[in-house]
Formats: structure tokens, C-alpha cells, sequence
């Protein structure tokens, strides 16, 4: 049977079955976006609706089903994925694009006049509900939260996530949880709000010191916050947590109850009391519940700048993490080159070979992210991932694009190399250098405390633009502290809102990955993690500067070096140089001759 096939077959027939529904609730639209009850950007496999009813399994992307469309809207990094995995199902692909309307902005444009628009208000942000129903108003059509329209039509739905809570405890965990709640509490008294609501698995995770695996490669659990001057209450299912934590927990004046009491507990929030929500951040099904006397203070979750903001005690672990990380990297990479054209690799076989290198490296826990392995046309695809049943041999000429990371008790690695296979093309290691230069740029940059992540961006583009060659993603984003690969609030994007939110601190980490893509030919792109730390104090204020955490040589064979600058030189001995002081203490054997001769001055 043609698997493809079979698989857009069961897309249509579901899709069928969720019109029948909306015609018998007088649905006209129905969006279904990639969320959850926490707006986490991973979801469980209880919340993967979008990806249910589409069959696109990208991890992000907002579906559209009217009576007679059906649209599925994704960025640049997913186009070609999208377009295999929709082939032959009746759902477009909506490229998402500057000047093009998105999902919103579809339905404020197609909606008919006086229709009504359905979305499950459990997975729907509060700020986006809020933005979809102003836009809906000039057509006179109507929102609709109240209903999961997929509910009686899924009926094969994966249970909620039931993985035991563990605890994250010194010497990594830095701040003890008291401590942390008595930081939140004070923001609470500096914005006069009685309570506050967490939605969020990464702030609540951090601010109780807790950990889970809820979610593949984010050490979350499933739970909801609710937190006073006098009480933090911790929504959680009861058989995730053994005696000895709970007894820990109400030590610390942490009470537990089960994870379907939230409802409850924000319908019986006093009237007279305000609550500090993020819009961007609560979804409007749970706000619902609440009485409509509590006056809301709307604003970033306190958790979010704090946990971006690692401490000097902190980063002495992810220093340490980075080093475990690189020495695994290493012996990968000592394995790889002797492999290649004397066994099969693939790309599969790249992803057991280093996912057991990290494994065998203390404190690690897991991978942090789906490993990417994508040779030549594969890496043209950002978030590529081989499979048993389509994948690439690792032979003859070209390029190598490994993006992957491991989460460790001490810290959350992410790194992006190239390696070159064969005979790389000249026009190959153009791309590879360019890319570099975008690196160096940004790597080396300076600038005020406080200016918004996003206008950083054009540094690392701007070698790249020369060329008139640029790339759809971001080139950057915040890295957790055994946490979420993916964090905020900072984020290196031009298309990103440059929010007040978005300031840059001393302690943030952030990745720095520019790229470039050529669809059916190769992909490039070199990811580090940085640090945001003091520069100096001048007349006009106070600048940060990175300093490079990721420790892995740059394969210089990828590379035209009499493309880069003198200081771009200066840059990639130096890096290197550091690179092998730290990891060599660390390795033997192929993999310590490997490091020294990658490492070498170019």
C-alpha cells in the first residue's frame, strides 16, 4: 500500500468528519492552531490536534477548514516538508510571507458577514483571541471558545502525559525555591496584584526547582501556577509526584493539588482581588473561569526575564556543560571521519553515533532537541528530520549539516557545524565562509544594555546581504539553563516584534546561526550559544558583549579562507585555540588528535 497515500486518505476522511460537526454547530471556519493549555511550542501528543487532522507534522502551523478550503499556514523553515507531507489531501499549503496575510488576517478577510469562527479557547492565547475578535468585528462575525469541535471526531486521542516530577537540586540548582518565590512575590507587591496565574511548563518548572519529561526534549511536566503573598499552589496530577517531594514541597510552603482542579481554583479566585496574567501566555478558555469582578494586570511573567537571566553560579555549570558537550562532540567527529568511505553511514546512523557520544558523558540527561543530520539537498530544509523510511546515504561529494544539542543537569547545549563530505564545491565553501563571517559578526559585536534583541539581527546578515544571499529563519534565539531549548523573552529576528520585553540583560544566552538555502541543492548553517556579559561603562551607559559557550571546532575544510578578514582569522584562531585548552583535558586517543588537528591555526 502507498503509505502517502493511505495517510492523506485518513486526512480527508478526518477532515470530512470535523465539517459534518461544524455544520451541525453553524460553524463557518475552524482554526486549529500548534498549542496547548501552555502555549508550549512542543506539544504532547493530547494537544497535537493540528497535526492530527492536517497530517503535516512540523511543529509548528495554523490549519484553516471552511465548507469548502482548507489551509494550512506554515513558515520558510517547513515549505518543503509541508508540501510532501500535504501532497494529495485537499489542504493548501499557505506560505507564510512578509506582505501575505496569515491565518488571522485570511479569516478577517474571507470570513463571511455575520459568521462564526470556532477555535478550542484551551489552546488559544488570551492576546490572540483578543487580536482574531477585533479583526472578525469589521465582517460582524462572531468568535466562538467555547467548544473543541475535534473532541468527539478524534477518537483515537493519546492520553495526557503522566511522567514522574523529579527534583533539579544542588549543586546546579543555584537558588533554592523559597528564594525564587520570595523574588516573584516581591514583583507581585511592586505591581499591586493579589495573585498570580502560570501557564507556562518552563517558568513553572523553574520557579519550584523541579523537572519532568512530559514533553519530548524539554525537561517540563504538565501543571499549572497559582501564586499569592501567602500561598503557591501547584496544579499538578497526584501520581507524578512520590511522598518524599511532596513532603519537600509542603516544606517549602508548596501546596499540591490535582492538575483538573485549575478550573476550579480560578473560579473561586475573590472578586475583590487583581491577578498578573501574560496575555501572550494564558489561554482565553482558562481566563473564562475566572470571576468577572478580579481586575487583571496584564504583563510579562516575572519567571521569564528571571530564569533568562543566569547567574555567576549558574554559568559556571554551563561552562562546564559546554566542555562535556564538546569532548562527546569530539569523539563523534573522530568516529565520523574514520567511517566515512569505509562504512555505511547515513544520516541515521549520525544520529545514534552522537546521541550515545552525549550519552556517555556525566550529568547528561537527554537530547534537547530532535537531532537534525542532513547531507546536501536534505540540509536546504531548516528542521529536516531522517526517518526509517526516507533518509540519505552519507557518500560522495558535498555537505554535511548536523544540528543538535543535549540537555544536561548543569545546562542546555545547541550547536550547528558543517562538515565536509569528499569534495565540497567552490560555491559550497562560499556559502560556508559567508555564513562564518555572519557568526564572527555578531560574535565580536558590542552594544548598549537594554537595546531590543531583534535590531541585533542585521550584524550577523549584513556580511550575508553583501552578497545579496539571505535566509527566512531568525538568527537567534534564548537558550534555557536545563530548560527549553527555545526561551525567551530575547530573540535575534527582524521579523520578530521588538518589544520592550525583548531588552537584553546581562546572563542571557543566545544562539547566534545564520544560514543560507539552496532548495534540491545544500543548506549551510553554524549555530553557537553566547553570553551575554558586562563590556564596560562609557559616557554613553553601560554595553554588553558574548562571550562564545559552545566548544567545537569549525571545520576550516568547509571554508575559503582567504575569504575572511584578517580580524575574522584573528576571531577563528583565537576560538579555536580556546576550544582546544578546554576540551583537550577532557579527551584521548583518535579523538584528542582530532581536536588538535581541527584545531589548528589557519
Amino acid at each position: 500500500m502507498n503509505t502517502q497515500f493511505s495517510t492523506q486518505g485518513a486526512v480527508n476522511a478526518r477532515l470530512a468528519a470535523v465539517r459534518q460537526v461544524m455544520n451541525r454547530e453553524g460553524v463557518n471556519a475552524l482554526l486549529v492552531p500548534s498549542a496547548d493549555p501552555h502555549l508550549s511550542e512542543y506539544l504532547p501528543g493530547y494537544w497535537q490536534g493540528r497535526q492530527w487532522l492536517s497530517g503535516f507534522q512540523g511543529s509548528v502551523g495554523t490549519l484553516i477548514v471552511t465548507a469548502d478550503f482548507a489551509g494550512l499556514w506554515a513558515d520558510s523553515r517547513y515549505w518543503e516538508q509541508a508540501e510532501k507531507e500535504l501532497a494529495g489531501s485537499s489542504i493548501e499549503l499557505m506560505k507564510l510571507q512578509p506582505g501575505k496575510p496569515g491565518p488571522l488576517e485570511w479569516l478577517a478577510e474571507q470570513t463571511p458577514e455575520g459568521a462564526v469562527v470556532a477555535v478550542d479557547g484551551a489552546v488559544m492565547a488570551q492576546a490572540s483571541a483578543r487580536q482574531l475578535e477585533e479583526r472578525l468585528q469589521t465582517r460582524n462575525a462572531r468568535l466562538l471558545t467555547t467548544k473543541d469541535l475535534l473532541a468527539e471526531v478524534w477518537v483515537d486521542r493519546p492520553a495526557l502525559p503522566d511522567n514522574p516530577v523529579y527534583p533539579h537540586l544542588p549543586p546546579e540548582a543555584t537558588v533554592t525555591r523559597p528564594e525564587k518565590l520570595a523574588q516573584l512575590r516581591q514583583v507581585l507587591r511592586e505591581r499591586r496584584a493579589d495573585w498570580h496565574f502560570i501557564a507556562t511548563l518552563d517558568d513553572i518548572a523553574w520557579l519550584f526547582n523541579l523537572r519532568g519529561s512530559d514533553v519530548s526534549y524539554n525537561p517540563v511536566f504538565v501543571a499549572f501556577a497559582l501564586i499569592s503573598q501567602d500561598q503557591a499552589i501547584l496544579f499538578v496530577a497526584p501520581s507524578k509526584l512520590d511522598a518524599p517531594l511532596r513532603q519537600v514541597l509542603a516544606a517549602d510552603g508548596v501546596e499540591v493539588r490535582d492538575y483538573t482542579a485549575i478550573q476550579a481554583a480560578l473560579a473561586e479566585v475573590p472578586a475583590s482581588c487583581s491577578l498578573l496574567i501574560d496575555p501572550a501566555r494564558v489561554t482565553r478558555g482558562l481566563i473564562a473561569h475566572l470571576p468577572a469582578e478580579v481586575r487583571l494586570v496584564e504583563g510579562l511573567n516575572p519567571t521569564t526575564l528571571a530564569k533568562s537571566q543566569k547567574s555567576p553560579q549558574d554559568l559556571a555549570h554551563i561552562r562546564s556543560a559546554m566542555e562535556q558537550d564538546g569532548a562527546a562532540l569530539c569523539e563523534f567527529f573522530a568516529w565520523l571521519e574514520s567511517a566515512l568511505g569505509q562504512e555505511t553511514v547515513t544520516e541515521l546512523t549520525i544520529d545514534e553515533q552522537l546521541s550515545a557520544a552525549r550519552a556517555r558523558r556525566p550529568g547528561f540527561v537527554s537530547l534537547s532537541f530532535s537531532t537534525i543530520a542532513a547531507f546536501n539537498a536534505n540540509g536546504a530544509m531548516p528542521h529536516y528530520r531522517a526517518t526509517e523510511a526516507s533518509h540519505a546515504r552519507i557518500e560522495g561529494d558535498g555537505l554535511l549539516l548536523i544540528d543538535s544539542g543535549g540537555q544536561y543537569l548543569g545546562g542546555t547545549t545547541d550547536i550547528t557545524r558543517m562538515i565536509p563530505v569528499g569534495a565540497p564545491s567552490l560555491a559550497q565553501k562560499q556559502d560556508c565562509t559567508r555564513v562564518l563571517k555572519g557568526v564572527i559578526a555578531l560574535s565580536r559585536a558590542r552594544f548598549p544594555r537594554g537595546i531590543l534583541s531583534p535590531l541585533l539581527d542585521a550584524i550577523a546578515r549584513a556580511p550575508i546581504w553583501a552578497d545579496q544571499v539571505d535566509y527566512g529563519h531568525g538568527t537567534g534565539h534564548g537558550v534555557g539553563y536545563f530548560m527549553n531549548v527555545h526561551e525567551g523573552p530575547q530573540v535575534i529576528a527582524y521579523q520578530a516584534n521588538a518589544a520592550p520585553q525583548t531588552a537584553m540583560q546581562a546572563g542571557m544566552i543566545t544562539s547566534i546561526e545564520p544560514g543560507t538555502y539552496r532548495p534540491g541543492q545544500w543548506g549551510v548553517r553554524i549555530e553557537n550559544l553566547v553570553f551575554n556579559r558586562e563590556a564596560g561603562r562609557s559616557e554613553f551607559g553601560d554595553f554588553l558583549k558574548f562571550e562564545t559557550l559552545t566548544l567545537c571546532p569549525i571545520d576550516t575544510r568547509c571554508l575559503l579562507p582567504e575569504l575572511l578578514s584578517e580580524e575574522e582569522r584573528s576571531w577563528l584562531n583565537g576560538y579555536h585555540q580556546q576550544v582546544c585548552e578546554r576540551l583537550a583535558p577532557l579527551l584521548d586517543g583518535e579523538a584528542l588528535q582530532w581536536l588538535q588537528k581541527r584545531t589548528a591555526a589557519i
